[in-house]
């Protein structure tokens, strides 16, 4: 990975050291220092403020020390922002810090240097920061690893990340860490009775035509966890079509299929003791005159028919037979990450996703891996009441509510509909996407809720 190409584990004699300071400490600490740096302060007018830095000078004109301010709440994106600002070179931060710190600030650092420059020629390179000696090394690399390949997945272009694509990184996934990969095709998805799947993609291209993903690693022996991801390769609408505006970033379509792949990859560097599959089903959501058609009733795993009111609800149809499939083995718990819904987007914005879950143990421990990882989401509840206005009128169940409220809780409503007697499923509706750049987290493709859910099955198994 080239983030981690700037975490280093010797020094050399241009090594700079950074001094970092509380931001709610910075004035009792500057009380405490000598004449000369509290005036090179104040002649820098310097100001502590999250990831600010000022060079301290050494002899000879060299830059002897950096102090960096550092918000104790926002550790990791405050080190995110330094290999950009900091002058190129080497530098190992004063003093040992806590392991969860050590281990934040390395994250953070190793996300700072991350770009998407697949398809142009970059010269920037980032400053460099040592290992502290107790930083968790395997989690910054399980993690920086894994939402580096989510972030790429979903800023590939369309026409170089279809359903061939996605499924050609999941097996090379699987070949790197000696797991397993079945992909099921077309046609064949009619025969392993995954109808609903089908149904969505039928109207792509011949090179673009549907799949089921499957991944698995680990001993059986192992608790069962399994992830499902949402991979619609790009969402046109279908024969409802999106208007311009709103079809434009629809690459990130398939950001739940990239976030179980970035977790899945996180897990597996980490070598957690559990037993994981992989759901993706992948298609692209069409339009032509094989495509599903409004008040058409389409078949599913489950034996639920499904009325689609809206061609462009079809995220939820694809997610039905895979999480039908993923209930039938009892795991542990499902988890689901899927780009979903606008209504998510209006209730919480573009930086938090909705959580639901049918488990308030499961929900609790993913919330509280949120807050320590400051990966935040938040809890929505799945509404019962809300439970008529997905009724179908031809089928048993539309994917388009009645009403025009709630759009998030309807859409989680109708995924429980489909996860068996599963006693233990989180859905996460999530962005998938940073509008703008902030320290760490460039603009385009981004893992939300990631952290959260590796923390969690981390400290559950």
């Amino acid at each position: 990975m080239a983030a981690l190409d700037y975490l280093v584990e010797k020094t050399d004699e241009k090594t700079i050291t950074l001094l970092p300071v509380s931001v709610s400490d910075f004035s009792d600490w500057l009380e405490d220092q000598d004449k000369d740096l509290k005036n090179w302060v104040a002649a820098n007018d310097f100001k502590p403020s999250g990831g600010a830095t000022l060079a301290l000078p050494g002899r000879k004109g060299t830059i002897e020390k950096v102090l960096v301010t550092i918000s104790t709440d926002q550790l990791m994106w405050d080190y995110a922002a330094l290999p950009a600002k900091l002058p190129k070179a080497t530098y190992k931060i004063k003093g040992r810090l806590k392991a969860d710190d050590a281990t934040a600030a390395c994250l953070g650092w190793a996300l700072g240097t991350y770009s998407f420059d697949w398809y142009k020629e970059t010269t920037k390179e980032f400053a460099s920061l040592i290992l502290p000696k107790n930083v968790d090394q395997q989690t910054v690399q399980a993690l920086g690893e894994g939402i580096e390949l989510t972030r790429d997945l979903i800023n590939l272009p369309a026409a170089d990340m279809g359903p061939v694509e996605l499924a050609q990184a999941t097996m090379d996934l699987a070949e790197d860490f000696d797991g397993a990969c079945d992909v099921i095709i077309d046609d064949g998805l009619l025969d392993e009775n995954l109808p609903a799947i089908y149904a969505v993609g039928k109207g792509a291209a011949d090179d673009r035509r549907p799949r089921l993903i499957d991944l698995t690693w680990g001993k059986d022996s192992h608790p069962k966890v399994t992830l499902v991801g949402k991979g619609v390769c790009f969402d046109s609408g279908g024969l409802d079509i999106k208007p311009a505006q709103f079809m434009k970033l629809m690459k990130k379509d398939m950001g739940g299929a990239a976030h179980v792949l970035g977790l899945a990859k996180a897990i597996m560097i980490a070598k957690l003791p559990i037993r994981l599959r992989v759901l993706i089903p992948a298609v692209e959501n069409a339009v032509s005159d094989k495509a599903m058609r409004p008040l058409d009733v389409v078949d599913s795993r489950s034996g639920k028919t499904i009325e689609i009111g809206h061609t462009d609800a079809e995220g939820r149809v694809v997610l039905a037979d895979a999480l039908t499939l993923a209930s039938e083995e009892s795991p542990e718990f499902i988890i689901d990450f899927a780009t979903l819904t606008g209504a998510a987007r209006v209730a919480l914005g573009t930086e938090l996703p909705a959580l639901f879950s049918n488990n308030d143990n499961l929900a609790s421990d993913l919330l509280k891996a949120s807050q320590s990882e400051g990966d935040h989401m938040w809890r929505l509840p799945l509404w019962k009441p809300y439970r008529k206005s997905i009724d179908g009128k031809t089928g048993d169940i539309s994917n388009e509510s009645s009403m025009p409220y709630a759009g998030a809780i309807t859409a989680g409503l109708f995924l429980e509909e489909f996860i068996g007697e599963t006693k233990a499923w989180a859905h996460l509706d999530v962005m998938g996407w940073n509008t703008a750049s902030k320290p760490g987290r460039p603009e385009g493709g981004e893992a939300m809720g990631l952290r959260a859910a590796f923390a969690m099955i981390k400290n559950r198994f």
